[in-house]
This record gives structure tokens, sequence and C-alpha cells, in this order.
């Protein structure tokens, strides 16, 4: 059974940083391409960022050079380091999970986390 569980979230101020995990179980390539999203109330989810499994990355340009996506593939686990925090960053993050080598920012994911609530003040 595929779960992914995040963590890491939190409040901080503006400018701030923080980095959040996503635990993954199951059969491995139930995540060979993995990716963040979020979602702040009242708004559609939108995506972050996504890591395939040769190590690519891709962000989306609201959080490009602020944000950076990994994965420790031995530990099963996908990251995202956030610094350079601004109120408009505040969302549920959730980590998403896909079966397929390559992973484009419309890829339709199928297994997802449960989310980790990011709070930036100003």
């Amino acid at each position: 059974q595929v779960q992914l569980v995040e963590s890491g979230g939190g409040s901080v101020h503006a400018g701030g940083s923080l980095n959040l995990s996503c635990a993954a179980s199951g059969p491995t390539y139930s995540h060979r391409c993995m990716a963040w999203f979020r979602q702040a109330p009242g708004k559609e989810r939108e995506w972050v960022a996504l890591i395939n499994e040769d190590g690519s990355a891709a962000y989306a340009n609201s959080v490009k050079a602020r944000f950076t996506i990994s994965k420790d593939s031995v530990k099963n686990t996908l990251y995202l380091r956030m610094k350079s925090l601004k109120p408009e960053d505040t969302a549920m993050y959730y980590c998403a999970s896909e079966q397929i080598v390559y992973c484009y920012s419309d890829t339709k994911y199928t297994y997802w986390g449960k989310g980790t609530q990011v709070t930036v003040s100003s």
C-alpha cells in the first residue's frame, strides 16, 4: 500500500525558511517521480515543484530560486527546502507521487499525502 506522509510545516515570519519532508512507503515504482503541490484557502491547488527518477527537477515560476526539491531514494523521502518565504506562500502543502519515470507540471498524480500547513506572517 502506498502512503505519503508530509511533515515539517509550521509558522514563520516573512523572509524565514522551512524544510518540508514527505516519507513514502509502498512499492518503489509508485514514487518514481514526486512533486509538491499547495493549496491556499479559497484557491485552487497549484503545482510547486517536481523531481524525476533521474534527479531532474522543475519549479513553478512563483517559487523558482527560493525553493529546492530533493529526494533521498534510500530513505524514500522527498524534501522541499523553502527560503525567503512570503505571506503568499501560506498554504497546505501536499506531496504527490506517480509511477511514471518523467512527470511534468500537468501530470495527474495517483498518490497523495494529507498535507502539512505552512503559514507565513508579514
